[in-house]
Parts: C-alpha cells; sequence; structure tokens
C-alpha cells in the first residue's frame, strides 16, 4: 500500500467519524467515498453493515470503477452507493471525494417543491452552486447514471429530491465542507419555516456579489481544510481507532 493510500485510508475513516459525531449518519447506510491516485480509477467506500462509528482504515473496501471489490476483504459494499459514487467518480475526474446523507433537515428541503432557497446566511453562499436531481427510487438501476450525471453538470452539491443531500471536492476536507454549508443552509431553512412567521427576501444584487465571492474563494485554496483538521483533532481525543 502506497503511502498515498493510507493517508486518504485515515483521513476518510475519520470523515466517517466526523459525520456521525455531526449526527448524519444513518444505520449501516449512506456513503462516502474517495477516489485513489492512478490510472485504475480505484476508491475506497465503507464495508457495508458497519456503523460509521465502526469504521478504520483498514476495513474501508477496495473497489474499481465498475464497483468490483479489487482486494480480499470480509465485508461487501452498499449497491446504492456503489452505483451514485461510480457513476460520478467515472464521469467527474475532478472530483476525489463524494458524500452522501439522509439527515432530517436534507431529506426535508429535499422533499420540498421549492428545494433550498437563498433567503439564509448559508443558503446565499450557495446562490447558484446546488444541482437537482428528481427521485427515481432506490439508486440500484443503471439507467439512472446518464441522467444523474446530467442533472448534476460541473456543481459540486446536489438536492436528490425525495431523497436526501450528495456533494463532491476535490479533497475530503472540500467534500465535508461542501455538505457542512448545505447541511447548516437546510437547517436553517427548516427552523425558519417552523416559525410560520414571513421571511425577509435577499435581493438578487447581494446573490450575486455572493457567487461572485465564492467563486473567488475556491481557486486554488484548500477549501475546509481548516474546518476538517479541527474536526478530525475532536474525534482523535475521543476514539483514535479510526486510524487502526
Amino acid at each position: 500500500m502506497s503511502a498515498t493510500e493510507q493517508e486518504l485510508r485515515v483521513q476518510l475513516a475519520a470523515c466517517y467519524r466526523i459525520f456521525d459525531y455531526l449526527g448524519w449518519s444513518e444505520m449501516i447506510y449512506n456513503h462516502i467515498t474517495v477516489k485513489l491516485p492512478g490510472d485504475q480509477e480505484h476508491f475506497l467506500i465503507n464495508p457495508y453493515g458497519l456503523h460509521y462509528s465502526e469504521v478504520t482504515a483498514s476495513n474501508l473496501v477496495k473497489v474499481d470503477i465498475e464497483g468490483n471489490i479489487v482486494e480480499p476483504t470480509d465485508y461487501a459494499v452498499n449497491p446504492a452507493g456503489i452505483l451514485i459514487h461510480t457513476a460520478i467518480h467515472a464521469a467527474r475526474h475532478d472530483v476525489q471525494c463524494i458524500t452522501h446523507t439522509h439527515t432530517d433537515a436534507g431529506m426535508a428541503v429535499a422533499c420540498s417543491e421549492d428545494g433550498l432557497r437563498s433567503d439564509n446566511f448559508y443558503s446565499a453562499l450557495l446562490h447558484n452552486r446546488v444541482a437537482y436531481h428528481d427521485f427515481e427510487g432506490i439508486t440500484v438501476m443503471d439507467d439512472e447514471k446518464p441522467r444523474l450525471i446530467a442533472n448534476m453538470g460541473d456543481k459540486n452539491m446536489l438536492i436528490l429530491r425525495n431523497h436526501g443531500l450528495l456533494t463532491c471536492g476535490r479533497s475530503i476536507a472540500e467534500a465535508f465542507h461542501n455538505m457542512w454549508a448545505m447541511q447548516r443552509s437546510c437547517e436553517i431553512q427548516v427552523a425558519c419555516d417552523a416559525t410560520g412567521r414571513p421571511l425577509i427576501p435577499v435581493a438578487d444584487d447581494i446573490l450575486a456579489r455572493s457567487e461572485q465571492l465564492m467563486a473567488k474563494q475556491g481557486m486554488g485554496n484548500p477549501v475546509g481544510e481548516l474546518e476538517f483538521k479541527a474536526l478530525t483533532r475532536i474525534i482523535e481525543r475521543i476514539d483514535p481507532s479510526y486510524k487502526n
């Protein structure tokens, strides 16, 4: 195993533990993947049947771009996770990491006809950065892949309607940060809607300015790195077994 793969395994295992710490895990379901460098197009995914709190660097499963397990393991992989992740990793070569959640707030917004509105601090920063894909049932049919990729386009945040949230990133840290930003946007929207009170709209020029500023922020900068390291330190103090 290369030093690069070992480091990515540790980071990905930490990411699973961070998601669980933040309350984003869903029993033994959902998935976070990281693509390994090289021409083989292999990527790592969680063992199907383990809770996020049980994921470690060594029990992550390595699969190829078709979803076939390529190394000995005691575990299987989630068919739905394989379909989504093989589709995106094959089409989006700028993406290293993909995350997917079924949080209450994320699913509430995914079930909303309006989707994510640009009327709170966090969602305004995501203006024109979120794509949508219509619900087609459990994602296990290959013919859904082209539609998923077409709907996602070049965006790194995707709301799976009636389903949940999905983010991508050039690194594990960036994919995590994108999920955190989208999750917070959904949480604030759900909280605002619960008040039943009229909301203050955000002006179009402010949204356009926010979009321009966020585009500049993402150019050449290690988006999410500081945040990811901070959460990893918390996980390290709680349970360093993720590195095993």
